[in-house]
């Protein structure tokens, strides 16, 4: 029997989270675009965020309870197929037929995000999985290519519509389509090893393995939270609140975040310090950076704080798994899907919250009062204040990684 040739499925791995960076960058550009063409509201544009992270919330759970009734390696080989059908019907149905816009994004946000929850499930075990020296480098790694992903596609998304406007996102869509398709045929032609779908260690305590495993979810909660309000309204917020032109905005603020996102994994990866002290940093520079964003009215500062929140939020999400597998040893499929279900949990309800908050402060009369003495627009009053109010989660996470570092100093 030949030996199984791992470089190539752990390169599949890794093409796939570049490959998935497009169903979470492109929509994020696309706000303004689909309310100006549309008249899609900020709050249902916040629901398709919700909706995206509520499907993923549900493979999840589904993993965690029912992972031994999948076929994994099936799975892993046709997931990709459903991210390029999902970004078919979302760019077809709204060209097609525009009096029903918004339920092709809705229908095309929820097949795509099955692909998107089954990869989080199943890709980081998968890499966990394969021999290495460094498996914690190696996740590392893996997370920081979502990064890169994401910079790639705002790149060559900012410059498609440069030069053919944002009125054509129908074409660029499709093309981000193919990606997911090459995906799929590198899974075909790799190796696979077998995932273990439940923990391994049955001597741990019962309870302290629990208690763990809660105290990860809700660190991951907190962590995706503050990661995924910034990454879904970075570019709205650079183009309504700062008044910087779109281009700009997200070539120097989305790809910069990203770009910033994916090289401190990159620095992990190859540093690796301890986990608990990174957490705890991560947790802290996010909450100086959205206070920043959502107090401090010149423009650069804010701009500043916008982006640097890439760096703070970077390790929140890798890192809690990485702190899953170092405190709770050999934890499983179950484990993993579960951490997923609380990140796609936290990545839902926190930018949804943003867009209810966007919406309502900026139809209140206090904005209306406050944009008339500050010379500001209801709008960028209400972008204000949900970023402030967003400063909430990395600052409980402080307080959380603290009590973390605790429990496992006793133990």
């Amino acid at each position: 029997m030949s030996t199984p040739n791992y470089r190539r499925t752990r390169f599949a791995c890794y093409f796939a989270y570049v490959a998935a960076a497009s169903v979470f960058a492109l929509p994020a550009m696309l706000f303004t675009t689909f309310h100006r063409l549309y008249g899609v509201s900020f709050t249902l544009l916040g629901t398709l965020v919700v909706v995206n992270f509520c499907v993923q919330m549900c493979v999840d759970l589904i993993f965690t309870f029912f992972s031994k009734h999948f076929n994994i390696q099936l799975t892993v080989r046709v997931m990709p197929l459903l991210t390029a059908v999902g970004l078919l019907i979302y760019a077809l149905t709204p060209h097609l037929f525009p009096q029903y816009a918004y339920l092709g994004l809705v229908v095309g946000t929820v097949i795509f995000s099955l692909a998107a929850g089954l990869g989080e499930v199943l890709i980081s075990p998968l890499v966990a999985a394969i021999p290495s020296e460094h498996p914690d480098k190696d996740m590392s790694m893996l997370h920081s290519l979502y990064g890169w992903g994401v910079v790639g596609v705002v790149l060559i998304s900012s410059l498609y519509f440069h030069l053919f406007g944002t009125d054509n996102w129908l074409y660029l869509a499709l093309f981000w389509a193919t990606l997911p398709v090459m995906s799929s045929l590198l899974f075909c032609i790799s190796d696979l090893p077998d995932l273990q779908l439940s923990s391994g260690d049955r001597g741990q305590k019962t309870a302290g393995r629990a208690k763990g495993i809660a105290l990860c979810l809700l660190c991951i909660f907190l962590g995706s939270s503050a990661e995924n309000t910034m990454t879904n309204w970075i570019s709205g917020y650079m183009e309504v609140a700062l008044q910087i032109p779109k281009e700009v905005g997200d070539m120097l603020g989305l790809a910069v975040f990203a770009l910033l996102l994916a090289l401190t994994r990159v620095w992990y990866a190859r540093y690796a310090p301890d986990i608990t002290k990174t957490l705890l940093v991560s947790m802290i520079g996010a909450t100086v950076c959205y206070l920043a964003v959502g107090l401090v009215g010149q423009v650069y500062v804010a701009f500043a704080g916008c982006i640097l929140t890439g760096i703070f939020t970077s390790m929140l999400w890798p890192g809690t798994l990485i702190l899953m597998e170092e405190k709770i040893p050999s934890p499983g499929v179950a484990a993993y899907a579960l951490m997923a279900a609380g990140g796609d949990f936290g990545a839902s309800v926190a930018p949804q919250m943003m867009g209810i908050l966007v919406d309502r402060v900026s139809a209140s009369p206090f904005a209306a009062q406050l944009s008339a003495s500050m010379g500001a627009t209801p709008e960028e009053i209400g972008m204000k204040v949900g970023m402030l109010v967003s400063t909430l989660f990395p600052a409980l996470g402080v307080a959380l990684v603290l009590y973390i570092r605790r429990v496992y100093k006793k133990r």
